[in-house]
């Protein structure tokens, strides 16, 4: 059996506080919540969008040796303003997107990428064949097993691509490829 990535949330406090899913995650003791930038690991992957590089098979091993998945709770209006402060003190991060699933978070249900934090870090564990803890952080939320569902078919897809290229292929026989 694998052992828990650990999982790491950069919280801003820019959103909601009755809606963020990264405090009920860090009050459930299912993730460390940090209030500044310079406190998160120093070895792992930080949840990205912009990175260009996209989470899959290939990051095993480092997770296999216990880094960590850090994600950022923020706004995404201030998201670019926010991953800017934080590649500024936590360099050695690696960046990373996430291929596209749907949200089933209330706020932006339905909308391709546009995942909660609890959402994003579920996506990573299910792509690191860790989808017990995956479960575990999704069961505090009323719509977490619609998360899964609604996503059944491109996560199983997603977890049986072999390379970081087949991943992003792949992502592209459920989604529309955005114009060039």
């Amino acid at each position: 059996m694998s052992r828990d990535v650990p999982l790491h949330i950069i919280h801003l406090e820019q959103d909601d506080p009755k809606k963020c899913t990264a405090r009920k995650l860090a009050s459930r003791e299912l993730a460390t919540l940090h209030f500044s930038t310079r406190r998160p690991p120093r070895r792992g992957y930080l949840l990205d969008p912009s990175a260009g590089i996209i989470l899959g098979p290939d990051d095993l091993p480092l997770i296999e040796k216990g880094a960590a998945l850090v994600a950022l709770d923020c706004s995404w209006k201030r998201l670019t303003e926010s991953l800017e402060q934080i590649k500024s003190s936590s360099p050695r991060l690696e960046g990373r997107t996430l291929p596209l699933v749907l949200a089933a978070n209330p706020i932006s249900w339905g909308k391709p990428g546009r995942l909660s934090t609890v959402e994003a870090l579920a996506m990573c564990l299910v792509l690191l064949d860790r989808d017990e803890q995956a479960r575990r952080i999704l069961q505090p939320f009323s719509w977490g097993e619609q998360f899964l569902i609604l996503n059944a078919e491109p996560l199983a897809a997603y977890k049986a691509a072999d390379s970081r290229q087949n991943l992003v292929d792949v992502q592209w026989e459920f989604f529309d490829h955005p114009e060039d």
